[in-house]
């Protein structure tokens, strides 16, 4: 009997749209006045209820642990919100020499591949002249 194989793929990508999608609205929120004042809330409540626990090493652990937790995870968050902006930054930056190399009649030349930045930047200042 022949059994339909099914692919993962597609549910992968879109694990993987979401997890984008995901992450970059927690870093865009993290990076505002309120995320801060929630945090900052956080810490306040947690510090308040110092002497209702006897500042107890059980209360101690609280903080501690979940603020590893959360630095644990932002971590992942972060780090994919940046590669993707990484990624857009690259693209335009490819369109916009492209552009420039088809209005200036350019080809591509590997060779400035092996160019240090200094070098390129002489590049471009020998050709200003």
């Amino acid at each position: 009997m022949n059994v339909p194989r099914t692919t993962t793929f597609p549910r992968r990508h879109r694990l993987e749209a979401r997890f984008q999608s995901f992450s970059r609205r927690i870093a865009d929120f993290t990076g505002t006045a309120s995320s801060f004042t929630l945090a900052l809330l956080a810490i306040l409540v947690w510090a308040v209820t110092g002497p209702l626990f006897h500042f107890s090493d059980a209360w101690q652990l609280v903080i501690n642990t979940g603020t590893t937790i959360v630095t644990f995870l932002m971590v992942f968050l972060i780090q994919n919100a940046q590669n993707e902006d990484t990624r857009e930054l690259h693209a335009k930056l490819d369109a916009v020499l492209q552009e420039l190399r088809a209005e200036r009649g350019m080809v591509h030349d590997p060779e400035l591949l092996q160019l240090t930045p200094d070098e390129i930047l002489e590049e471009v200042r020998a050709g200003e002249g």
